[in-house]
């Protein structure tokens, strides 16, 4: 496993794979690894040369500074997870110097108003934060292919439109969600969770499954009064917005239309912790 800290020191080892035309996978991390980030990772393996993670608490994405002081920054458990899988990854962990100077502040981008929906109505600018590390990275790795998370299906969605209107080379790879046994999907918050919290977040999942079913001979506004209904009924949990929209254009949707794609979005609070899940409906 190779470890680099520096943007000069990584640039410095994947030059020769370049030169040789060695193909190269980019996984974008935030740290606190996870069974889903290494699922991300084997893909990459799979289909690369080398592969490079980086682990970088990105400040300019976060709107809560409260947010921002609890993400949990644990490197060295990390590296010992990632090395588990495999030791010929690469690590980049730079600072918050190293990637931003003394100006930690997001570049302004326009994704077409992939940005005003869902999380960019009630995050402000936190899309701009996300474009701007992945702009800085896919600069400093020069990736052939970058590997990110359906569960994040938004971001996932803005990355690509951020690829297409910059025409940067680099093939965008969406992973399906790693769930647990119980089908909750892996994030780094859950573990702020208590064990019975983390029980009782299946709800989560569980809900979007009946959503679909019900999707598939009721309205749309039927799904969403079930769907709000039901976490009313339920007082652990604290729905911040569940809505069905198409996969491409991520607006509610108004109408079913054949040949759209569409999913469910949701997002809750348990225990202070928020979590998103989402599920293709088609």
């Amino acid at each position: 496993m190779f470890l680099f800290s520096t943007k000069a020191d990584l640039q410095a080892y994947l030059k020769p794979m370049r030169d040789e035309n060695k193909a190269i996978g980019l996984v974008p991390t935030m740290g606190a690894i996870h069974n889903g980030h290494l699922s991300l990772m084997e893909q990459s393996l799979n289909e690369n040369d080398c592969t490079v993670v980086s682990i970088f608490v990105n400040p300019t994405q976060f709107n809560n500074a409260e947010d921002l002081a609890k993400y949990p920054r644990t490197l060295e458990r990390d590296m010992e997870f990632i090395a588990s899988l495999s030791d010929k990854i690469v690590i980049f962990a730079p600072a918050v110097e190293e990637i931003y100077g003394d100006n930690a502040i997001a570049q302004a981008f326009d994704f077409n108003g992939l940005e005003n929906e869902m999380e960019g109505a009630s995050r402000p600018g936190h899309f701009d934060g996300v474009g701007t590390i992945v702009s800085k990275l896919f600069d400093l790795v020069l990736p052939n292919r970058a590997y990110f998370g359906e569960k994040d299906f938004q971001q996932l969605q803005i990355i690509r439109k951020m690829v297409e209107i910059m025409k940067t080379p680099v093939q965008i790879i969406g992973v399906p969600i790693f769930r647990n046994n119980q089908g909750l999907a892996m994030s780094s918050r859950n573990e702020r969770i208590s064990a019975k919290g983390l029980e009782e977040a299946t709800f989560l999942y569980e809900i979007l499954l009946q959503a679909k079913k019900m999707f598939v001979t009721e309205s749309s506004e039927k799904v969403q009064q079930f769907v709000e209904n039901e976490f009313k009924n339920n007082p652990t949990f604290d729905l911040e917005y569940f809505t069905i929209a198409d996969e491409e254009s991520l607006k509610p949707i108004l109408q079913k239309v054949e040949g759209h794609k569409y999913r469910g979005f949701l997002v809750a609070h348990i225990e202070g912790v928020r979590l998103i899940d989402n599920l293709s409906f088609n």
